[in-house]
């Protein structure tokens, strides 16, 4: 930095040197700190990798112990095959039950012996097999062997092993090898890691122990061969393995075991890779070598393998709590440095930035200035700005068209004299109760005569200064507005009267057709009982003057009397449907559809009918009119059940189509879809009436009493197979 000699004593440094001195303390800063973290960095990871260290042990420890655990567990199935030549299913069930694996060993997926045989003895072993159970015992996979070694006892069995008795455990190489070299060294061996030893379960190991014939291990490895009678294997898996051997609180450290082959081999499994990662066996979770942390390795002789433990710990996962630890000490000092050169830096920008400041506060003014002129000149609406006096000090060409006058003319004119119809008593009253904006509707009489209506809108403004407070007031014209309405309240009085006189003559129209429903029926009984009347005399005094066909014919005459007297009945019915007042409240569907199929029951006892009511049903409307709904709708499915050799009807809620439905259905004679529109129609049948019993107007008189409730009804059906009928009762009439 230079510091020129004719820079006068106690001035502040211009801008360029000022922000030169700010660097350089920010560079001293930061070097001092970076000397520091060289150092603690240092430390850190001295101490992160003997922590590591240490951990390892444990873990190394841990998993030591559970593998020295499932050893024990199998030389204690070995010791059961000693002392028991074949032990039963319920003994080595209750072997395994004992040790509570599930609980105690959750990592273990079961115990199985496998027996090791030869063709004959297996042949042997499912002629035994069969004649104890009657069921033959298959080997899996099939086919000729020079020698077995199938699942004949497994422990606890699930959904995940239940196929894996008689699998012959030979056939799997990973597993034929881990037995065989059991089988030599007399010992306790396992697996190459496995990529799923049980369906479900994912990777995992297998443990072999042998089990040679009267508990008797030969010396000579040849002669093993023959006296081996099979292995104890105990399934493992990896993850839950490896998680009870690690202990709890170790954040930031990942492990990794890795296959290296066979004990005592320098190099791998024929066949295999050079390394087989047994957990995790994705290797991306696990760190690269270029990933910043602390690593340590373990080689392991685990029964016949040999294990690499890599383990890996994160940074800063056992940093001291608090701003004080290394990192923390860092952060202070690096935050130090930050805010001396804060310091620094405010003293030399402070006089460019107020000078930016007010530049930029100089034009967001200017800006915000146009924006208002703007908006105000081009609005739709008339806008004036009023001083304190209330004279126009500014206005727009919407206010100059209201007005007929140009925006010249208006600069100085009293506001409030260019409109008529002022109360000022009602004026202050809006302004005390609207506070800063009030409105008000006022009348404008132009030059030619014509009388508007406009709408004014005031709201207090701040003005320039030396002006004080301004107002901005907006000028609608209403008058079109306030006409339309007139025009509509006309209208509605006009259309309040044409209902009123549609709605009497529809009164009056109704109370005939009642008033002829009620004249034809009662004056078509009078004839209809003559008839009846003298057939039934001819019939009875003169029957001998009649033959067979005579006879049949006066028979056919009653009948048809009858069945008008019935017709002249249901129209009476549908009659009554439509008067009366609709009177409603809150009602038990399901409780008065089970009084209804009771009544049916005991009007006809000898039918078994199967019946589902859902419990709950709830609706509202005129208890007289739904019940008979619900009495037509289980009336009909009753009647056309009767062929149905397992009838059922049930009434249930539905939820179709975003509408909930109440849903009558049944398995009886169904009808054509093709004819489903003459449903609802009066006396309109699509079955013949020797099939079944009816008038033709249980449907029409549902339909009308739903839509006197305001709702809908829909119906199915299939030939055959039954009808379905759906419903909705709202809670407020159509």
């Amino acid at each position: 930095m230079v510091i020129r000699d004719d820079m006068p004593a106690g001035e502040p440094l211009p801008p360029r040197q000022g922000y030169m001195l700010a660097g350089l303390v920010l560079l001293a800063s930061l070097a001092l700190v970076a000397i520091y973290a060289a150092g603690a960095g240092n430390r850190e990871r001295a101490l992160a990798e003997a922590r590591l260290v240490a951990d390892a042990e444990q873990v190394t420890a841990g998993l030591r112990q559970q593998l020295l655990t499932y050893e024990l567990i199998t030389r204690g199935g070995v010791s059961l095959l000693a002392a028991v030549e074949r032990p039963s299913a319920r003994q080595w069930r209750n072997y395994a039950e004992g040790l509570d694996l599930a609980e105690r060993f959750p990592a273990m997926l079961g115990l199985c012996y496998a027996a090791s045989m030869s063709p004959a003895q297996l042949q042997e072993f499912q002629l035994e097999q069969r004649h104890a159970s009657r069921v033959l015992f298959r080997v899996d996979p099939p086919g000729a062997r020079p020698e077995y070694g199938p699942i004949v006892l497994l422990e606890p069995q699930t959904l995940g092993n239940a196929d894996a008795v008689g699998f012959d455990m030979l056939t799997e190489p990973v597993q034929a090898d881990a037995m065989r070299a059991a089988r030599a060294s007399a010992a306790a061996r396992i697996t190459a890691p496995m990529p799923a030893v049980q369906a479900g379960s994912g990777p995992g190991l297998v443990i072999y122990a042998p089990v040679y014939r009267s508990g008797i291990v030969p010396a000579n490895p040849s002669a093993r061969t023959a006296a081996l009678a099979g292995w104890v294997c105990a399934p493992f898996r990896l993850d839950v393995f490896v998680a009870n051997a690690v202990p709890e609180g170790r954040e930031g450290m990942t492990m990794r075991i890795v296959d290296i082959g066979e004990a005592g081999s320098d190099v791998p499994d024929a066949g295999g890779a050079p390394e087989l990662a047994v957990f995790p066996i994705d290797d991306a979770d696990f760190p690269a070598p270029g990933v910043e942390g602390a690593r340590h390795s373990v080689v392991e002789q685990v029964y016949g393998r040999r294990w690499r433990l890599d383990f890996h710990q994160s940074p800063g996962s056992h940093e001291g709590a608090g701003l004080l630890g290394p990192s923390g000490t860092i952060y202070v000092g690096v935050l130090a440095s930050l805010l001396l050169f804060a310091l620094a830096m405010i003293l030399a920008r402070t006089q460019s930035r107020a000078q930016r400041i007010a530049a930029r506060m100089s034009d967001s003014y200017r800006r915000s200035e146009q924006r208002f002129r703007s908006a105000m000149r081009f609005s739709a609406i008339g806008k004036a700005l009023l001083d304190r006096d209330g004279r126009i000090i500014d206005s727009n060409l919407a206010l100059a068209n209201i007005l007929r006058a140009s925006p010249e003319e208006l600069l100085g004119r009293d506001f409030d004299g260019l409109f008529t119809g002022m109360d000022s008593a009602a004026e202050l009253r809006a302004r005390g109760a609207s506070g800063s904006v009030y409105r008000v509707t006022r009348e404008l009489l132009r030059d030619d005569g014509d009388l508007r209506h406009v709408h004014l809108t005031y709201a207090q403004v701040p003005g320039e200064e030396g002006q004080g407070i301004a107002s901005l007031v907006q000028v609608e014209d209403i008058t079109d507005r306030l006409r339309a309405e007139a025009q509509v309240l006309a209208l509605n009085r006009t259309l309040e009267a044409r209902v009123a006189r549609r709605t009497r003559e529809l009164t009056r129209a109704n109370e005939e057709l009642e008033s002829f429903a009620y004249t034809i029926s009662h004056d078509l009984r009078a004839p209809l009982r003559a008839i009846d009347g003298f057939s039934r005399m001819a019939s009875d005094r003169h029957a001998d003057a009649f033959d067979d066909i005579g006879r049949g014919y006066m028979a056919r005459v009653r009948a048809a009397t009858a069945r008008m007297g019935e017709l002249i009945d249901a129209l009476l019915k549908m009659s009554r449907v439509s008067r009366g007042e609709l009177r409603r409240e809150c009602l038990d569907l399901s409780a008065m559809a089970e009084d209804i199929v009771a009544e049916l029951s005991q009007g006809e006892p000898g039918r078994a009918v199967d019946v589902y009511i859902e419990a709950g049903l709830q609706a509202s409307g005129d208890s007289a009119l739904v019940r008979n709904l619900l009495g037509n709708l289980l009336g009909n499915a009753w009647k056309f059940t009767r062929d149905a050799a397992d009838a059922r009807i049930s009434f249930r809620a539905v939820h179709e189509g975003g509408h909930d439905w109440f849903e009558v259905a049944d398995n009886g004679a169904g009808f054509d879809p093709a004819y489903a529109n003459k449903l609802f129609r009066p006396f309109q049948r699509l079955h013949a009436t020797d099939e079944f019993s009816g008038e033709g107007i249980g449907l029409a008189s549902v339909k009308r009493i739903i839509e006197r409730h305001g709702g809908t009804i829909t119906g199915e059906g299939t030939p055959g197979q039954g009808a379905r009928f759906r419903f909705t009762l709202p809670e407020e009439p159509g």
